[in-house]
């Protein structure tokens, strides 16, 4: 990330190196201290700047507020697309081999701002003036892919479009011939981004809203009334059935696509529910429950990125600084992950949330002795996690040279 931004100091007079600094943010997020001004009664942790290649006793600590808060500020728009690129690099190098599919979800969620933010926008639907920023996982393995600020408005299909041209151009890099499906709810349904998908040899799996076209639909009526009969006769609460047809909206010019639907009869009446999909394999059953609703968990993941890592701290004035924290903050998330990932496969935290496993591995009470020749970290011997500590240190330190 440092060799993203510029540094326009004089090294010789530096005492904090950029990637000192940008490390000591990142660290700090994932311990729970989401304000740069948290690093002013940090600066001189010894936990701290041992992470950093500091002497615990020395006299120099980390960078201070105003320094972080410049850093946040500085860097420009190349550079931020420089900083994203990263992350995508990073996330495909987390891959040992190029796999041989993946899934995307992509969504957004809502961050409200308080102030004049650059971006922030008035939003009906929540109610507030907020940004909607762009969140991307690999969901099946938890892994971030891409964040990206915007404005407080619901993408248009045409901005969601470039945003995803640019990500798979990036991915397309490091892995040429993997089969990539996209998945995301109606917001994401639109022409633009079912036409380059298909121009571009992208699955995808989006939400479609119900419409009267849809419910009028000669199968889906058909399915829809057997449905409803057949949980009356059976004196069932719930009956679900599934269905598909072809179907063009107007938008969508002649191409009819695959439209998968979920029917469920109930005392209330049926419910209704469709999705679009370029899949011609499978069941509809199968599109729908077993793929659609998989979206489902990216919602967990942006709540530990939002939530628990507090990525929604996008107070700066500056779009460029917000977007940069939003940065940093995925950055923070990679090194929890890791973290957890570094796990024993048997390990009760091994699928825990980020806030469990600050709580119980990372903000422990330990006691720091500096001597002339070594630094001992002493943990009290009655840590009840001292055996995952301990295989979580040994996976994650470095192979000798």
């Amino acid at each position: 990330f440092a060799a993203c931004i510029a540094d326009p100091r004089d090294q010789s007079r530096v005492v904090h190196d950029l990637s000192d600094i940008l490390r000591a943010r990142m660290l700090a997020i994932a311990c729970g201290y989401e304000d740069a001004d948290d690093l002013d009664a940090l600066r001189h942790d010894p936990g701290f700047k041992l992470a950093l290649g500091k002497l615990p006793g020395g006299a120099v600590g980390l960078a201070s507020q105003p320094t972080m808060s410049r850093w946040e500020n500085a860097p420009t728009t190349r550079e931020l697309v420089r900083l994203t690129g990263a992350l995508v690099d990073l996330y495909c190098a987390s891959y040992p081999a190029p796999p041989v599919a993946v899934t995307f979800d992509i969504d957004e969620t809502v961050d409200v701002v308080h102030g004049g933010q650059q971006l922030s926008f008035w939003n009906g639907h929540y109610g507030e003036r907020c940004f909607l920023p762009i969140h991307v996982y690999d969901t099946a393995t938890g892994r971030p892919v891409a964040m990206l600020l915007r404005a407080g408005k619901a993408p248009s299909g045409a901005e969601t479009a470039g945003h995803v041209r640019r990500l798979i151009r990036r991915i397309r890099r490091h892995w040429p011939d993997t089969r990539i499906t996209l998945r995301g709810d109606g917001h994401y349904g639109r022409p633009e981004i079912m036409a380059w998908c298909e121009a571009n040899g992208i699955d995808y799996v989006f939400g479609l809203p119900g419409n009267k076209a849809l419910h009028a639909d000669p199968v889906i009526v058909s399915r829809g009334d057997g449905c409803a009969t057949d949980r009356a006769l059976r004196g069932l609460g719930v009956l679900r059935r599934y269905a598909e047809t072809r179907y063009a909206a107007k938008s969508w010019g002649p191409a009819k696509r695959r439209v998968a639907a979920r029917i469920e009869a109930s005392s209330m009446g049926l419910d209704i529910r469709f999705v679009v999909t370029s899949l011609e394999e499978g069941s509809a059953e199968h599109i729908y429950d077993t793929l659609y609703c998989a979206r489902g968990q990216a919602e967990n993941l942006i709540k530990l990125h939002k939530t628990q890592l507090k990525s929604d701290r996008t107070s700066c004035r500056s779009a460029n600084a917000n977007q940069m924290r939003l940065i940093l903050h995925t950055a923070a998330y990679w090194l929890m992950w890791k973290l957890r990932q570094a796990m024993p496969v048997i390990a009760v935290l091994k699928n825990a949330e980020f806030a469990t496993i600050r709580l119980r591995l990372i903000k422990v009470a330990a006691r720091v002795v500096e001597t002339a020749s070594r630094i001992r970290i002493a943990f009290a011997s009655a840590c009840p996690d001292a055996n995952i500590f301990r295989h979580i240190a040994r996976a994650l330190k470095p192979a000798p040279a």
